[in-house]
């Protein structure tokens, strides 16, 4: 599911240059959140919901750590 730089390195080495983690996490945001709010808007909660939104939460936070660390290397120039 992710590439050999991911299995090779630690956590925080990774963060924010893994592009298949990034393109899947981009995926699952964008694939959750119009699941969450068109079968659970009106029920928040609801078990089901809870854990869909918890997911939702936990790809897009995911997915800004990444963009976070991505953006501090470029700008700080470290690569």
């Amino acid at each position: 599911m992710a590439c050999e730089e991911c299995f090779s390195t630690v956590f925080r080495r990774k963060l924010g240059r893994c592009k298949t983690c990034m393109w899947q996490l981009t995926i699952l945001s964008v694939t959750c959140w119009p699941l969450w709010y068109s079968l659970y808007h009106e029920t928040p909660r609801t078990v089901n919901s809870i854990a869909l939104l918890f997911f939702c939460c936990t790809f897009t936070g995911l997915l800004m750590l990444h963009l976070l660390a991505l953006s501090y290397r470029k700008l700080t120039g470290r690569h």
